[in-house]
């Protein structure tokens, strides 16, 4: 798998996500998924916190050491979000982040998380009380690098420019945000900030929330993540009018090409100027091994340039 410079880090184009581990995807599945993903030469994998209420970093965990080395895995986390009473809260304080740091090094079983990311931004906690919590993580030894997540665009130079080196900071060196063909939103301005900062890109949902595969294009299957009572409400804004005309899109460029639907839509991102690492994720092994063979292929200039303007 190719590598691409993050900061000071090398880390595969295509990293592994985990958000449906300990809850959709069992532990037999999960541990079949890294095995495929590291023998495909991947190496970032990304969990949070969150993922199934810490579900997901705990079965990480228990592969670490027996079924893969550590040194093999770029293991990137997230922090700040959790589910109170059935409501989701986000919560930056310095004092809840480090809690969720510790808990996450004790589920995931390292001494050390190579990447470890502020998951959503914070209307109620002063930056700067939350970015301190970073030099903590880094000034420690419990993280080597770290990140933000889902800030926009005057949040994502904020940060960075509050974090410079120069003052003794913990430099972001990357930001992670949603980019596929159905939510283009980071073009205006999360990834020119990005490139201006010189900070890495992770896309997250590149095939649309699984739209794009074009397995909605029918209904919702019943083996789906839009018929899981966790992820239903997670694909649903993407099953309208105009998600639908760029699946169609999307599909007709796979039939004249002889890919898949997947191996379109995933291409259009990871190849796209600026992006660092796309993260996939599957519920068993054999979609990972599918989802996989993208690596063999890119796409057409003048595919490329049809599908931006269909989905501009």
């Amino acid at each position: 798998m190719e590598m691409r410079r993050m900061g000071g880090v090398t880390i595969s184009r295509l990293g592994l996500g985990t958000m449906t581990w300990g809850r959709d995807t069992d532990e037999n599945e999960a541990a079949q998924q890294l095995q495929e993903f590291i023998e495909a030469g991947g190496n970032l994998v990304d969990t949070a916190a969150i993922y199934g209420d810490g579900d997901s970093e705990r079965v990480l965990g228990g592969f670490i050491g027996t079924l893969v080395p550590r040194d093999e895995l770029f293991i990137a986390t997230k922090a700040g979000v959790s589910f109170k009473n059935g409501h989701r809260k986000v919560s930056n304080s310095r004092q809840d982040l480090v809690s969720d740091l510790d808990k996450s090094l004790s589920r995931l079983n390292v001494e050390y998380i190579d990447l470890w990311q502020i998951q959503n931004w914070d209307s109620n906690t002063p930056i700067e009380e939350s970015l301190s919590a970073l030099d903590y993580a880094t000034t420690s030894g419990k993280v080597r690098y770290v990140g933000i997540c889902n800030f926009n665009g005057w949040q994502i130079a904020r940060s960075a420019t509050l974090q410079n080196p120069i003052f003794g900071k913990a430099a972001i060196i990357s930001t992670q945000n949603e980019y596929s063909l159905l939510n283009r939103r980071v073009e205006s301005e999360i990834l020119p900030a990005a490139n201006s900062l010189g900070l890495g890109f992770i896309a997250w949902s590149p095939l649309g929330r699984g739209v794009l595969t074009g397995k909605y294009r029918e209904g919702v299957p019943s083996d789906s993540r839009g018929a899981s009572p966790h992820f239903a409400n997670f694909v649903e804004p993407y099953l309208d009018q105009k998600a639908n005309k760029i699946v169609e899109a999307v599909c007709v460029a796979a039939d004249g090409l002889g890919y898949s639907p997947l191996e379109v839509a995933l291409s259009w991102v990871r190849d796209a100027a600026g992006v660092t690492s796309t993260l996939i994720g599957a519920r068993t092994g054999a979609q990972l091994r599918g989802i996989l063979t993208v690596e063999q292929i890119s796409l057409p200039q003048q595919v490329r340039q049809a599908l931006d303007e269909v989905s501009a």
